[in-house]
């Protein structure tokens, strides 16, 4: 069985997953050209290799796995007419976005920035206005793996944890749950909103400006999702406003974040490149969640993150 991986394993990795009984063939994405020996290639692992190849290339194939969490990337509609199995990094990414989401949280109510800069001024000057986040409720938009392993990382701070997913579906450690179509009516009681939900049509601008209008006043909002699911001009006119008193932003409409933005500019305003994701164990992970399914894949077993292409996740 051939299999065509265009990320750069580690020599063992790459020997570990040929003795799992695949013919191995690498090109790594960022000189991928196509070539006959692919033409075979049932297996296909990578993170973004579609703009320099056409998946109609490779008439055998059945199986993409993604090294992303996300799926944009995808050519859907080559993939839903061949019937390929798309399965994702799911989980991949969780542990430090996670981290990050609590980080973010505590930067904001305890004004680190401020206090980074004071720092670069040799400014010894003593804040009063901290806050704590004990008590406060922590709202989630999206209750996948990433939304639950930030929800338990809030546990022992003793905050109300509550999401809301399409079905109100329980998930580990939320208090409560509720669906996506009483987001306008649970969003007022939440402190801090947090976007963690798939990006597709139906979550494209999902947090706008009736969003805004039914939050609390002075609420924080972080994003490590996808820029588009919230309106960004809005977003800029309610932290302008003080309705939206902080925002921790990792994702953007538009990426790189245009210099013109004026989000630049706000003090209210964290910014980050894209960031949240990076850890010193996703290489690990991207092995991981890559043997794990080709080994169920060469053993004819059901596989791990398969993606319901049509819902988007």
């Amino acid at each position: 069985m051939k299999a065509l991986i265009t990320f750069k394993y580690t020599d063992e990795e790459f020997r570990t997953l040929k003795e799992l009984g695949y013919e191995i063939i690498f090109q790594d994405e960022k000189d991928l050209t196509f070539s006959d020996d692919m033409k075979d290639a049932e297996v296909l692992v990578c993170f973004d290799p579609f703009k320099k190849l056409d998946i109609d290339m490779l008439p055998k194939l059945k199986w993409i796995q993604l090294l992303s969490a996300g799926i944009n990337q995808v050519p859907v509609d080559k993939v839903l007419k061949r019937n390929i199995i798309l399965t994702n990094n799911r989980g991949g990414y969780s542990i430090p976005i996670a981290e990050w989401i609590v980080l973010k949280t505590l930067e904001m109510y305890k004004n680190s920035w401020e206090f980074y800069k004071k720092q670069e001024n040799k400014e010894w000057k003593v804040d009063t206005s901290l806050f704590e986040i004990y008590g406060e409720t922590i709202g989630f938009v999206g209750t996948g793996s990433i939304a639950q392993e930030a929800a338990k990382r809030f546990e022992g701070f003793g905050v109300n944890i509550v999401g809301v997913n399409a079905t109100g579906k329980k998930a580990e450690y939320f208090h409560e749950c509720y669906s996506t179509d009483r987001l306008n009516e649970v969003v007022s009681k939440w402190d801090v909103l947090v976007v963690a939900a798939p990006y597709t049509d139906k979550t494209h601008y999902l947090i706008n400006e009736e969003v805004f209008k039914n939050m609390k006043d002075g609420a924080y909002l972080i994003n490590i999702a996808r820029g588009s699911i919230i309106d960004e001009k809005a977003l800029i006119e309610n932290l302008k406003s003080g309705k939206i008193r902080k925002a921790a932003l990792d994702v953007f409409e538009v990426e790189p974040l245009p210099k013109d933005s004026p989000l630049w500019d706000m003090d209210n305003v964290i910014i980050s490149p894209h960031n949240s994701w990076a850890s010193e164990m996703n290489a690990k992970r991207r092995y991981e969640i890559a043997y794990k399914n080709m080994k169920k894949y060469v053993n004819s077993e059901k596989l791990i993150n398969i993606i319901d292409i049509k819902k988007g996740y």
